[in-house]
């Protein structure tokens, strides 16, 4: 394991973050707004509790909620919908009132031709090597797109397809070997508000990042989890490969509100 360390910064000056926008006389334009910052590799135990802090104390369970947080991990999941890639984009958010209360936590998925998958197997069941790249944050299951290492989600109000925003957004992840490969890029409508690296964690050890916006709202998150996309034969910089591969656990983020 990595030796663990835990950082929060706040950021305000445009050239802080990637991505931004520049005039014709090479001037920045259209600052990012401020953002508290929290990551850590290794031991998450302070970082996860002050992001957790910021987000909101209180962890709701059911709908009908406008403050505290939500949090996502992936042992819940029926086994229908593990070690394959039938993950649905709504499950974090299905509005049908029958559905359980766990179903309705305001996250909806992207799916832009791509299909999700919740695993067990440390993915092993894609490529043998990956069981000794990944762990399990919390539980035995991870989370991974299937066809492509870049995720995105947006936010509804939970239990509702009314789109809403957050003003935080955090995750858990798995074996981040390079520090350019995972990072969490924020919006609001089309605009970005900033690319955020993931730190470096290391084989079988965690890393974590969480962004909070006091003065912005979040409206899609798009989360890029290592550099390549998982599949057999494709290793691990750790395993003799070229690329870092990267899985997802535990997602945070504060009560979606009604846009």
């Amino acid at each position: 394991m990595k030796h663990a360390f835990f950082v929060i910064t706040t950021l305000a000056a445009a050239c802080l973050f990637t991505g931004c926008d520049k005039d014709d006389d090479n001037d920045y334009k259209d600052p990012k707004p401020q953002a508290t910052v929290v990551q850590a590799a290794g031991d998450l135990t302070s970082a996860l509790a002050q992001f957790r802090s910021l987000l909101g104390d209180s962890l709701n369970v059911v709908p009908g909620k406008t403050t505290g947080r939500r949090e996502v991990n992936w042992d819940g999941v029926p086994a229908n919908f593990n070690n394959n890639a039938n993950f649905p984009a709504n499950f974090f958010n299905d509005a049908d009132p029958l559905a359980p209360n766990g179903r309705k936590r305001g996250l909806f998925y992207l799916a832009n031709g791509n299909s999700f998958r919740v695993d067990s197997s440390d993915f092993a069941d894609i490529d043998a090597s990956y069981a000794a790249q990944f762990n399990a944050f919390s539980g035995k299951r991870t989370f991974s797109g299937s066809n492509s290492h870049i995720v995105e989600a947006v936010f509804q109000v939970p239990g509702q397809t009314t789109p809403a925003f957050v003003k935080g957004f955090g995750v858990v992840f798995s074996d981040v070997d390079d520090a350019n490969s995972t990072t969490l890029e924020f919006y609001n409508g089309n605009r970005s508000l900033g690319v955020f690296k993931a730190p470096v964690g290391g084989s079988n050890s965690f890393s974590f990042l969480g962004v909070f916006f006091p003065n912005e709202t979040v409206t899609r998150v798009k989360i890029t989890a290592g550099n390549v996309t998982l599949a057999s034969g494709v290793r691990d910089i750790n395993s003799g490969g070229t690329k870092d591969l990267v899985v997802m656990d535990d997602f945070f983020y504060n009560e979606p509100v009604a846009q």
